[in-house]
């Protein structure tokens, strides 16, 4: 159950996740705008609708204020037949979802009827016609009620948080095309022969189109400021919107300006006559004389321009002001109350042309800011390496990287193994990249880094109410990597009591969401990755043996930093690119000394020590030349990592290879030691010397 009031523009943005989808909104609500009389809405509105939300069912009502009985309905449905009448959506409102929202003024989302227990009414129509789910929103105003507007769906949980915010918007931008062209068809009624009063109603209902088609905040409020000055007969029309706490002058039409007044003037809220209706919400109309020691740092520019009177009316949302639009004249001809009405409309429609403009806006800096980050790391990365974000040519590195190529086009489960910072999830990256689902997402979860108790809930999802502190429905992890794949890092911080529910959800690829027995099925291709050692897990009971086998279907070892010295300039001239790009600096060069000790450190962080490193020196860089913090490097009991080809290399090498074969068994008949014919104790000191590690060639 969804109850509560209808969510601001910023946060329906926010739930739109999908900005093809806001587009597509905008492109069908702009459509919707042009309905003037309901045979055209009753033959387009439901097609116009399908572009935005998918449903099976469709109940719009426009409700008589008066009696609160159902004037006007549009129903769709998949059967048809099904007997419903304007009487079923009388009240009581316990008894249909329709009054108790129109009532309430509050949306109401039932995610499976099945379950539900209230509204009786609409839960029998709703059984007849098949339908499991549905979203139900008023249609309101600042100015009045109107209705409600209700789809269903014959899937369950078919009206998550995206679909309910794009529905939102929905029903603000219909219920203002119903509130024009009631005004419209009331003024037609009257007889209203007069110019002025036509004048209006046309802005009005060319407000409409404007508000859900103009997608450029600018140029529809420059518009807006145009048209409510000639229509109003005013000198000065202007629109300002909040930055921090001054009122900036976003949009201003003002053709006999001297220049005083201008667009990107900044006003502080405190002691100004606009800020006064912005901080309370209410206009202001006055002989600007009469302002004068209450705003006089305006009085100066009013006075200036030869401004006599103005009204400043608040740009209102649902629940907060969004800016001012502000009017002035040079005669002193008071704005009448008539004036504050009509205005108080236009300032309601352009609320909404705000919300909707800056959510746009947001999705389009979104776009760009991505699409440059995306061209950055491809240039960036092209010329040192095969896949994108890894850096490399070792031999080490490309063994991987042939691994990769190989499982990837499968959906086979992969393990990776290695220590803390060697780029696991970055291999993780490209094996999605590289599979039949890089269409689709790749969903990431460290499970070391959620707490115990919250962990479950952020794999398989919960119920609102399924435990204290769920106040709303979350999707888990699981869900959201439907048809796509899933990388759990740190998977052997897996706790015991979780690790059967998650074996059940990998082996039949379904599970339950907490609070919910409905089974979930989902299709994923599963990631893990641990730098623990998982088999000796195993053997202390601490994680589970079948789990292990599920996970351990193609296992890829990550080599550690140490043991592909050779890709270390690499990484330093990669990573101090970034940082210099990232810090507006020009590195040019770094000294082959700095280059020789850092490939011989041993770097226990692996790439990320070396990363973070790589920041600080670029951090500490004054000229061209990268300044590195060699003294950082010193230590007496560092392990030495070899150049290639040399006679130290190669004895490491042969020492890992063997160590391999054996499973990182050094002693016994058929351990390291007796394959090489040496003492054991000699192999473990050059063991010791070459920083060779036998656990980590089990």
């Amino acid at each position: 159950m969804y109850p509560g009031g209808l969510m601001g523009a910023s946060t329906q943005f926010a739930a739109i996740k999908s900005p093809e989808r806001y587009e597509a909104l905008l492109r069908a609500t702009a459509t919707i705008a042009g309905f003037r009389d309901c045979e055209s809405f009753e033959r387009l509105f439901a097609g116009e609708l399908r572009r935005v939300v998918s449903f099976d069912y469709l109940n719009f009502l426009i409700f008589d204020e008066t009696d609160c009985t159902v004037e006007w309905r549009l129903f769709e449905s998949p059967i048809t037949g099904v007997a419903i009448s304007d009487d079923d959506d009388e009240f009581p409102d316990d008894d249909t979802t329709s009054a108790w929202a129109y009532e309430r003024q509050q949306p109401i989302v039932v995610s499976d009827w099945d379950r539900e227990t209230r509204f009786q009414g609409t839960k029998r129509i709703l059984n007849q016609l098949g339908i499991s789910s549905t979203c139900t929103l008023p249609l309101t105003t600042v100015h009045r009620r109107f209705g409600v507007i209700e789809v269903g769906s014959s899937r369950p949980d078919a009206y998550l948080e995206e679909e309910i915010s794009l529905l939102s918007l929905v029903a603000n931008h219909v219920t203002l095309t119903i509130e024009a062209a009631l005004n419209f068809e009331e003024a037609q009624r009257a007889q209203a022969g007069l110019q002025s009063g036509n004048e209006r109603l046309k802005l009005l209902l060319d407000l409409t189109n404007h508000v859900v088609s103009n997608l450029d905040l600018r140029d529809l409020l420059r518009a807006v400021s145009a048209s409510v000055r000639r229509v109003m007969k005013c000198d000065a029309v202007g629109v300002m919107l909040p930055e921090g706490n001054q009122l900036r002058v976003y949009a201003q039409d003002f053709p006999e300006s001297k220049g005083f007044a201008k667009e990107e003037k900044l006003l502080p809220i405190e002691g100004t006559a606009p800020g006064i209706a912005f901080s309370t919400g209410k206009p202001v109309m006055s002989n600007f004389q009469d302002l004068h020691s209450l705003d006089p740092k305006g009085a100066e520019i009013r006075e200036a321009e030869g401004l006599k009177t103005g009204c400043l009316v608040p740009l209102i949302s649902r629940t907060h002001a969004l800016g001012v639009l502000a009017l002035a004249r040079f005669e002193e001809n008071l704005f009448t109350q008539d004036d504050v009405d009509f205005l108080t409309q236009i300032a309601s429609q352009v609320a909404v042309a705000v919300e909707n403009a800056m959510a746009y806006g947001e999705i389009a800096k979104l776009k760009d800011r991505l699409a440059q980050e995306k061209l950055y790391l491809e240039d960036e990365m092209r010329g040192e390496m095969d896949f994108e974000g890894i850096v490399g040519q070792s031999t080490a590195l490309r063994h991987v990287l042939e691994l990769v190529e190989t499982v990837a086009p499968s959906d086979s489960t992969v393990l990776l193994l290695g220590e803390t910072g060697t780029g696991k999830e970055l291999i993780a990256r490209a094996i999605h990249d590289r599979s039949r689902r890089n269409s689709r997402t790749l969903v990431k979860l460290n499970c070391a880094a959620i707490p115990t108790g919250l962990l479950e809930s952020e794999l398989f999802g919960h119920e609102k109410g399924a435990f204290t502190g769920a106040v709303a429905q979350k999707i888990g992890r699981l869900e959201l990597a439907d048809k796509g794949s899933l990388f759990l890092d740190e998977v052997g911080d897996i706790p015991p009591e979780l690790q059967p529910k998650l074996l059940r959800a990998f082996q039949e690829r379904e599970f339950e969401r907490l609070g919910n027995s409905r089974t979930m099925k989902v299709d994923i291709r599963l990631i893990a990755a641990t730098n623990r050692d998982l088999e000796k897990m195993v053997a202390e009971r601490h994680f589970r043996s079948d789990l292990y086998y599920r996970l351990n279907v193609f296992p890829i070892r990550i080599p550690p930093l140490r043991e592909r010295p050779e890709d270390i300039p690499l990484l330093v001239r990669y990573f101090a690119q970034k940082y210099a790009q990232r810090m507006e600096k020009q590195i040019e060069s770094i000294p082959a000394a700095a280059i020789k000790k850092l490939t011989q450190w041993h770097w226990p962080g692996n790439i990320r020590e070396l990363e973070n490193f790589i920041e600080r020196a670029v951090i500490l860089t004054r000229g061209t030349t990268l300044q590195v913090p060699l003294s950082e490097l010193r230590s007496d009991d560092a392990p030495p990592v070899l150049a290639a080809g040399t006679r130290e290399w190669n004895e490491r090498e042969e020492i890992v290879r063997i160590l391999k074969e054996t499973g990182g068994r050094v002693g016994g008949a058929d351990g390291a030691a007796a394959r090489m014919g040496l003492k054991r104790t000699t192999l473990i000191s050059r063991m010791k010397k070459f920083g060779v590690d036998p656990k980590a060639l089990s």
